[in-house]
């Protein structure tokens, strides 16, 4: 009997393979996946409800190039998100850094003095709350500009000059004759010189040719009359690759992300792995180019985005490899304790790791070995509709997402990255796991499993809910015409209450600006899905009015309800001429906003001449 024979081992392989990704500290809990507005319990939940993320970061990405780049030479490469005090609470925020990219230059200004003396760093960073939106549905900026304004008191950023950045691969030299280009201003530039002491002292005339022979800058730098024997190199200024250099026996994760510390400074935080392929009896899973079966999160580095200062942070004191190389190079690593209180309140749990624990787990949260034996309750990430490189629609594994938010059974509200679960080959949610950021709690992670007798919707079937809605369908195929296009950001599963809530917003696009701005929300529970113009409206519709907090948008949402209502109600005769009069109003208000390509204003006209309609159906007869 092979079972009886392999049983012991498979007792082996599921406990040491939980161990080597850390799975066996893993709380798990029951979560009732409820389906009524009443689960979800609104009132209770207004953190978890006020921080619901509408910008998709590829949308965001896009619009902030158009009304941030301010010059042609600048990029936001990455959206961060994060959390920060605001006015006294915690809110949700994505963050951008506006980085020069010298490959923009005009052609003309391709040369050693622009690259290397003038254009040495970008500027500043954007800052928005993640469901903040302008009437016109662009971002709400709490921080943006050059020099940077703030929207907010009490938050600013004193040093904003990025020297060490994702975009910064040059090698540049500061403290020079010449003055650096820090940003536009009017008709002329502000400049700047660099005040920190990163880099290297480039010293007398030998010393300089040792430099320029090594950074294969012969022919410039020994003969420049604007550097002189006080100036410095600042060199390894991407920060994937300043770590990779300092502590190459580490792995990082691929995405460092921006932190406005207390003092207003900048600085790079990154994940940093140890990992093994030697852990007894635990399977192996691909990470990268690696086949690894041991993995943890050790490590936080910090990287000053002004003079490049580089700090190694131990976090997890119980691994045995970085105690190994603690011993080694003792003067690399600091305490966890000893970091900023203004960095560590945004260490948060790495996506790169619960990606892979997401995937361990999927199979190994079956501890009976016969269920193990015979793959009885499989799970997979859950899928979600995106977009190909080709811009064309396909299905792809969900990615973490970062909610602030209560937890389920938990008392305040915490920063915590969610990622759900679906049996294999099915779309029905059946779990979600959660890895926490916040405070003692920090590096924990919890497993909330649904019940497996209730069918509860994924991603993909809420999709296909979104697109069988009459009304909705209708109105995103009007906005797919007249020079524009309808562009779905990322459909979000947020639990809340008893019960998961589904959101997902909708932008128009035009065919000639790649500035996409927010026309819909779309907000679902399991049995109800709902949509309006506004954040508010849309949850003003799902729920009914029951989150006393927020007022409704003076357009109303549309509902929709799976289970059966009533009929309704009759409503008084009014005047056939008057119900008319008013439903051409709305036809010829309709046409002419959209032949003048008000889009926006046409789909309320169309709204209300449905209505109109509406209580012409209605009337008695």
């Amino acid at each position: 009997n092979e079972l009886v024979r392999e049983k012991p081992y498979i007792v082996y392989n599921t406990d040491l393979t939980r161990r080597a990704y850390g799975l066996n500290q893993v709380v798990q809990r029951e979560f009732p996946a409820e389906t009524t507005v009443e689960a979800a319990d609104p009132a209770n939940n207004q953190a978890t409800l006020q921080n619901i993320r509408l910008w998709d970061w590829h949308a965001l990405q896009d619009t902030l190039r158009q009304i941030q780049e301010i010059r042609t030479y600048y990029d936001f490469p990455d959206i961060d998100i994060d959390r920060y005090e605001i006015n006294g609470t915690t809110r949700e925020v994505m963050l951008a850094t506006r980085e020069l990219n010298f490959d923009k230059l005009p052609e003309s200004s391709h040369n050693w003095i622009n690259e290397k003396l003038i254009y040495t760093h970008g500027y500043g960073i954007t800052m928005n709350p993640v469901n903040g939106f302008t009437p016109e549905g662009l971002p709400t900026l709490m921080l943006s500009n050059m020099p940077i304004q703030s929207t907010v008191p009490g938050l600013s950023v004193t040093r904003p000059e990025v020297y060490f950045g994702e975009l910064t691969n040059t090698d540049v030299y500061v403290k020079t004759q010449q003055k650096e280009f820090n940003y536009p201003q009017g008709q002329t530039n502000n400049l700047t010189s660099y005040e920190g002491n990163g880099g290297i002292l480039l010293g007398g005339f030998l010393r300089r040719m040792i430099i320029a022979l090594d950074r294969d800058d012969l022919t410039k730098l020994p003969f420049s009359d604007d550097v002189s024997k006080d100036s410095r190199l600042l060199m390894r200024r991407n920060v994937r690759d300043r770590v990779s250099a300092l502590a190459p026996f580490l792995i990082y994760d691929p995405d460092p992300y921006i932190v406005l510390g207390d003092d207003g400074r900048l600085s790079w935080i990154m994940d940093a792995f140890t990992i093994s392929d030697s852990y007894p009896y635990s399977t192996h899973y691909r990470l990268g180019n690696d086949l690894i079966n041991y993995m943890r999160n050790s490590v936080k580095v910090v990287v000053d985005a002004y003079d490049g200062t580089t700090t190694f942070y131990v976090f997890d004191t119980d691994d045995p490899i970085i105690a190994a190389y603690r011993a080694i190079f003792p003067s690399l690593f600091k305490d966890a304790s000893t970091m900023p209180a203004g960095l560590r309140k945004h260490v948060r749990y790495p996506e790169m790791l619960l990606k892979l624990q997401a995937d361990v787990y999927g199979l190994y949260h079956m501890m009976d070995p016969e269920a193990f034996y015979n793959r009885e309750d499989l799970w997979t990430v859950a899928t979600e509709v995106g977009l190909s490189e080709g811009g064309q629609q396909t299905t792809q594994a969900m990615q973490p997402n970062f909610v602030l938010m209560k937890l389920p059974g938990e008392t305040g509200e915490e920063f915590v990255e969610i990622l759900p679960f679906t049996p294999a080959n099915r779309n029905n949610l059946i779990g979600w796991i959660a890895g926490r950021s916040d405070g003692a709690q920090y590096g924990t992670s919890v497993v909330y499993n649904f019940p497996k007798t209730k069918l509860v919707d994924g991603p993909l079937q809420i999709e296909a809910r979104i697109d069988q809605n009459a009304q909705l369908s209708g109105q995103l195929t009007l906005w797919n015409q007249q020079g524009s296009h309808v562009r779905r950001g990322a459909l979000l599963v947020i639990p809340t209450g008893r019960a998961l809530l589904y959101a997902e917003p909708i932008y128009l696009q035009a065919e000639r600006s790649p500035m996409p701005e927010l026309r819909l929300v779309v907000l679902a529970l399991q049995d109800r899905l709902a949509y309006g113009p506004t954040f508010e409206s849309a949850m003003a519709s799902l729920f009914g009015g029951a989150v006393s907090s927020m007022s409704a948008a003076s357009v109303p949402a549309e509902s929709e309800r799976r289970t059966p209502v009533s009929a309704p109600s009759t409503q008084p005769a009014a005047d056939l001429n008057a119900l008319i009069a008013e439903a051409a109003k709305d036809l010829a208000d309709y046409q002419r906003l959209t032949a003048e390509g008000k889009l926006g204003e046409a789909g309320q006209k169309l709204e209300q001449l449905k209505r109109a309609l509406d209580k012409l159906n209605t009337r008695p007869k």
